[in-house]
Order: structure tokens, then C-alpha cells, then sequence
């Protein structure tokens, strides 16, 4: 259940460097238990905000907050409340991975028993226990991820920011990774998430966010963004009979479009909702079309990315 205190909150922030505006006016905010998606092309300022918003930088104009606290005024408090996962970490030869685990443990000040704790559940939650001792570097790639996602949460920070958490993973370990994501925000977690890979933000995302040159140019949740850039849904209709009668039938609507043939498949835009495409395929069986398959295709969360942004960078 998403709670209705936020926990990361960008307020009008700004970034120069020099005369490039690497962001500018990014406001937006990621509530506990909330998957937020950063979406950019490469040099859209998602870098720079993550940075301001881990206490690594600081904004020309604006704030950032972490369940409250300043990343200006009070970047230690932010700090202990935050986990970030870069998108690659370096290895150490001759470390395992309960030495660096550990290692980083004793770095956020845990100690004992607390420490025992917190390195077990980490373990047992990415699985890594059966690795315990095995050294980093000859950890595969999915195991790596695991590694550098245990070393962001071994504190229990209430915000998690994992950049690029997918890249470079086979489809098993990315599904894995996406269910421990999931899990985070089930527990309370509210986690920020920058990614090239949208399909995959698409499923385990509850809000996105996309920004280009610095400026941000659309959030919402996944079915807002995707259906406040939709004009229309593409029809599809496998038909057994005569195709010709069905496109003559067609083109009389005014709701249809853009009509394709393909075989005995017809492909047409149709600017109605959910409700009317249900009524459409009533209309169609009552008028005796023999119709063998109905279904409807909405942009994706790729089809929107490309649609809002121009492929610009500083």
C-alpha cells in the first residue's frame, strides 16, 4: 500500500555547468512503497539529479529532500535514510562476499548483533548466502547486481536509488531482480529507479518520470503517461470470410481509421476507449463477421518515450 508521505521530493532544482543547464526546474515526488522510473536519454540530467538527490552535488537553485531531510542542510541524516546502487562497482581481489558485505556494514556504523542481523537478511534476501565465501570476483554478472544491491540496503534505508539495476542480465536474472525490486517497495521502500531497458520499467514501475535536456517532460503512472499521449488504439481482426465486406463496413465509421490488410487480418486505428471497443465487437458479431480474433494494441511505455522526446542532448 503506497503511503501518502513522500519520501523523495525534488523541488524546482537546478544545475548548471558553466552554460550548460544539465537540469532544469525538475520537480517530483516518490512516495514509501512507490517505484518511481527515471527515464532519459543519455546526458538528460538523470546522472545529475540522482547525484543532488545522493548528497554527491549540489543544486544551483531549488532542494531535494529524503523523507524530509535536506540534501542541503542536513546531508548526513539523508545519507543514513538513503541506499544507492551505481551502475557498476569495482571488484576487490581476495575479498568474498561476506568480507565486503561486512565491510560496508561497519562503514554505516553497525555493530554486534546488529550487524550479524543485517548481514543475514541481506544474504538470505538476494540469495548470496550459498556464496558466502566465494570471492567477488568470480561472481557472475547477475551475482555482482545482487552483491552491489545487498551493499545499498545493508543499512535499511527507507529510499533506494538503483542506477541502470538491469543492465548487462540475462532474462532470468533480470526477472529475479525485478521481484526483489517489487519486494523493496512491498516492504515500504521507496525507490528510484534509472533505466534504458522500458519494457522493464513498464512492469515493475508505479510511476515514471521522463526528462530530456535537462527538463521534465512528463510523470504520472505508467496508464497516465501511456494514455495521456495515446490519440488511438490499433484494432486488430482475424477474419473468416470475405475481408472485402469488412473493410466496406469499416470505412462507413467515423471512430475507424487508417485501415490495414494483411491476409485475412485487418489492422485499423480506433479513437474509442475500452467501453466502445467492446461495443464495437458487439456490432461485428451481430453483423454475422465471423470473427476468429479482436484485440487492441496501446502504445507502450517505448512508443511514449519516443513520441515526447527528441533524441537531443547538451
Amino acid at each position: 500500500m503506497i503511503n501518502s508521505h513522500p519520501m523523495v521530493e525534488l523541488r524546482g532544482v537546478y544545475r548548471y555547468f558553466g552554460t550548460t543547464k544539465a537540469v532544469q526546474d525538475v520537480s517530483f515526488q516518490i512516495r514509501r512503497g512507490e517505484v518511481f522510473g527515471y527515464i532519459g536519454p543519455n546526458g538528460a540530467g538523470k546522472t545529475t539529479s540522482i547525484r543532488i538527490l545522493s548528497t554527491l552535488d549540489l543544486p544551483n537553485q531549488g532542494d531535494a529532500y529524503v523523507d524530509g531531510f535536506s540534501v542541503i542542510d542536513d546531508p548526513d541524516r539523508v545519507r543514513r535514510r538513503l541506499g544507492y546502487m551505481p551502475d557498476s562497482f569495482g571488484t576487490y581481489s581476495d575479498v568474498n562476499v561476506t568480507e565486503y558485505l561486512d565491510f560496508f556494514a561497519r562503514s554505516y556504523g553497525l555493530i554486534g548483533r546488529e550487524r550479524t542481523r543485517a548481514m543475514r537478511h541481506v544474504m538470505s534476501f538476494t540469495m548470496l548466502d550459498q556464496m558466502a565465501d566465494k570471492p567477488i570476483n568470480g561472481l557472475s554478472k547477475g551475482m555482482k547486481q545482487r552483491l552491489c544491491l545487498g551493499r545499498a540496503m545493508i543499512h535499511d534505508p527507507s529510499v533506494l536509488i538503483l542506477d541502470e539495476p538491469a543492465a548487462g542480465l540475462d532474462p532470468r536474472a533480470r526477472i529475479e531482480l525485478r521481484e526483489m525490486i517489487r519486494q523493496l517497495a512491498d516492504d515500504g521502500k521507496a525507490i528510484l529507479i534509472s533505466s534504458h531497458i522500458l519494457s522493464e520499467l513498464a512492469e515493475m514501475c508505479d510511476t515514471v518520470g521522463i526528462i530530456e535536456q535537462g527538463k521534465l517532460l512528463a510523470t504520472g503512472s505508467v496508464d497516465e503517461i501511456q494514455q495521456g499521449f495515446q490519440e488511438h488504439r490499433f484494432v486488430r481482426v482475424r477474419l473468416l470470410g470475405e475481408i472485402e465486406a469488412l473493410t466496406s463496413w469499416l470505412a462507413k465509421r467515423e471512430d475507424v481509421g487508417e485501415v490495414q490488410l494483411d491476409g485475412q487480418i485487418v489492422i485499423f486505428a480506433h479513437t474509442g476507449d475500452r467501453e466502445s471497443e467492446v461495443a464495437l465487437l458487439r456490432e461485428l458479431v451481430q453483423a454475422d463477421f465471423a470473427i476468429a480474433e479482436f484485440g487492441s494494441h496501446e502504445q507502450s511505455l517505448e512508443d511514449v518515450f519516443l513520441q515526447v522526446t527528441e533524441g537531443r542532448v547538451q
